[in-house]
């Protein structure tokens, strides 16, 4: 059942989205072919950045649902998944890829009206990058989805600029 969210994460969502948007942008107009381009000595490209952005976005809110078994351990299987979020495969394009980013959008803002508050909390799962023990509450993982997505907005603009001189950010 959806309820009004706090102003707290009404307005974690409204910056979540600004963000979205900027990275929205970076693909609008592109032929399904330049998904793929390199524009810098980086693997990144912009469908590898909006399927990333999408995939980490939908684990987040997993993860504030259900706790430290929607992340998998990890290991080499799951270490190529991860880097294959980076690939642009033959059946994407852009439509599919922002359609997927827009039902992600949507259930996330689904979920966070949902939530009670932004302090439930879940263990994080043992891996290398995070503190042993640490927890994080559906505010923090809400906070990496943002920063998460501002940084690769930043990085798929420079992407764009690269491919055909568009600028998003300015």
């Amino acid at each position: 059942m959806t309820t009004t969210p706090t102003p707290e994460a009404r307005d974690l969502l409204q910056t979540l989205d600004a963000h979205r948007g900027f990275l929205r942008q970076t693909v609008r107009g592109l032929a399904d072919d330049q998904l793929a381009l390199r524009t810098s000595a980086s693997e990144l490209c912009l469908g590898g950045i909006l399927k990333h952005v999408t995939a980490a976005e939908r684990q987040w809110t997993r993860f504030i649902v259900e706790g430290p078994s929607a992340i998998p351990p990890f290991d080499e299987s799951t270490y190529a998944a991860y880097r294959a979020q980076f690939a642009v495969g033959p059946d994407d394009t852009v439509a599919t890829l922002l359609a997927d980013y827009e039902a992600v959008a949507r259930a996330t803002a689904d979920l966070v009206a949902g939530l009670p508050d932004l302090d439930v909390d879940h263990p994080l799962p043992e891996a290398p990058w995070f503190e042993p023990g640490a927890r994080w509450s559906s505010r923090r993982a809400l906070l990496h989805v943002l920063a998460e997505t501002a940084q690769h907005a930043g990085h798929a603009d420079i992407i764009r600029e690269g491919i055909d001189g568009a600028k998003t950010m300015g």
